[in-house]
């Protein structure tokens, strides 16, 4: 598959793995803790405050697969089915340098084929997909939680629009949950325009704040 430009691998201040992509000047992750800021958004924010035995969950940008691992390692009795949406996959040679860094559980998550659900562990199964968010389309009331982890709004601007997000509303559940690290407030707006209920919760390391929206 071909990629938008090269990729290189690093190391954030929390000592986690993060990847910056030079021709977008982006990073995968928080350069402040990519482990911290994960576990605060995805986590604390958005998995543990659905109050549900069974979650379908989507996750828009995979990455390096660590919200993916933290979703499994913390689900709890709860049974996952993830779909993670990643146009532009870390190929071979990436994946085994983030298994030299010690992410053997995330290289396993890497390592799986597009359109072929597997179950990683007893209660989390795991698909990827390579489609584009913008032609994304799911049957309504789909999912429970939406990881959306794209990169910025600055970088990437069609992928923070009010058609990506309605189609994102659309295929949730009621009393779903949508997170993201972003909390600018063109981004909270058209979130509301599309139905969300918008929420400004407390960043993690080096933010202000970050976003949470839910369908109700």
């Amino acid at each position: 598959m071909i990629q938008p430009s090269s990729r290189n691998f690093t190391t954030s201040a929390d000592g986690s793995l993060t990847i910056w992509v030079p021709k977008l000047d982006e990073h995968y992750h928080s350069i402040h803790g990519a482990l911290t800021e994960s576990q605060h958004v995805f986590m604390d924010a958005g998995l543990n405050a659905i109050q549900k035995k069974e979650i379908h969950l989507l996750e828009v940008g995979l990455g390096t697969a660590l919200n993916a691992r933290l979703t499994c390692e913390q689900r709890k009795e709860k049974q996952i089915h993830y779909l993670a949406l990643e146009k532009f996959p870390l190929n071979k040679e990436e994946i085994q340098k983030v298994r030299e860094t010690g992410s053997h559980k995330e290289a396993e998550i890497l390592s799986i084929q597009p359109g072929q659900p597997v179950e990683i562990e007893p209660g989390f199964t795991f698909e990827l997909s390579t489609i584009d968010v913008k032609v994304f389309n799911k049957p309504q009331h789909t999912f429970d939680l939406v990881y959306f982890d794209a990169f910025a709004p600055s970088a990437q601007p069609e992928l923070w629009t009010q058609e990506v997000f309605q189609s994102l509303y659309d295929a949730m559940n009621l009393g779903g949950a949508l997170v993201t690290y972003c909390a600018k407030g063109s981004v909270k707006r058209t979130l509301k325009k599309v139905g969300f209920q918008v929420e400004a919760l407390p960043g993690p390391p080096r933010k202000r704040e970050m976003t949470r929206a839910w369908k109700r």
